[in-house]
């Protein structure tokens, strides 16, 4: 699911602006796009985000054009995607694709907001003054939070009373023990030393991710680099993966400036500008 256009869906229901929604629901053998892949539609005709290209995709914006007009809550449609049966489509892929296109009424969206929910998740490693500057930041820009730290009197309720969830660890050592990462999960090292930082990425390099990034100077991030390296063994080009030093360069110095940076960063790599 592309959360692109899931975001920028939100912010046409802010500005009360309606659109139509097309979603991939289902596909049966080759297809261009496979299921979850979404296309929005403005009044004005203009779209974001594809359900496949090619004729699938032409069927499927003339399609949302008439549901502009005739404000259809749901309907799904299916789509024969090869070049033998009468009412095919003239592609080769030679799969089957039903595609889901719905009215949303920016005055009434209904369960939009439920059923498209963002399922980014921002693991923050280091419940200090960085942490606590990032958290709310990363909230506010539709980031579910979990804070980790190994010392209670940080990462508790009080410091964070809105976060997703604030988890007290043994140790870094532990830090992916209840955790399952997937695709849309966002891993920050923001601990409070070299060794905390250093156990907990390279447990966090064998995670599946979308993002890895660690606070720390170049002189500091090369000597775990290092450890990396020797102690167990990862190549340059896995470590290579992590962002490091954490956070766009705005010249940050205070926590809340870094919690910025950080935060730019991972607009950046959630809408495909990353560089790694």
């Amino acid at each position: 699911m592309s959360n692109k256009v899931i975001y920028f869906a939100r912010d046409l229901l802010e500005k009360g602006e309606d659109f139509v929604i097309a979603r991939v629901a289902e596909t049966k053998g080759s297809t261009p796009r496979k299921s979850g892949a979404l296309m929005l539609m403005r009044s004005d005709g203009t779209f974001s985000g594809t359900v496949g290209g090619g004729r699938i995709e032409a069927e499927t914006e003339k399609l949302c054009r008439e549901t502009i007009k005739t404000k259809e809550k749901r309907r799904t449609y299916h789509f024969k995607l090869n070049t033998t049966e009468e009412d095919a489509l003239d592609m080769g892929c030679g799969g089957d694709a039903d595609i889901t296109i719905e009215y949303i009424d920016a005055g009434d969206p209904g369960r939009f907001l439920e059923e498209f929910r963002i399922n980014d998740t921002a693991y923050i490693f280091g419940a200090g003054h960085v942490g606590l500057a990032l958290e709310p930041v990363l909230r506010h820009i539709n980031f579910s939070t979990v804070v980790i730290d190994d010392r209670k009197e940080y990462s508790n309720r009080e410091r964070f009373p809105e976060a997703t969830d604030v988890r007290t660890i043994k140790s870094f050592e532990h830090s992916f023990d209840d955790i399952a990462c997937d695709v849309n999960s966002y891993i920050i090292i923001v601990t409070r030393g070299h060794m905390g930082d250093y156990d907990v990425l390279r447990h966090a390099l064998k995670q599946e991710r979308a993002y890895i990034g660690m606070i720390g100077s170049r002189k500091k991030n090369q000597i775990i680099r290092d450890m990396l390296k020797e102690k167990d063994g990862f190549t340059d080009a896995e470590i290579d993966q992590v962002y490091a030093p954490i956070g766009e360069n705005i010249y940050a110095e205070t926590p809340e400036e870094i919690a910025v940076s950080i935060a730019a960063e991972l607009i950046r790599v959630r809408t495909g500008h990353g560089s790694r």
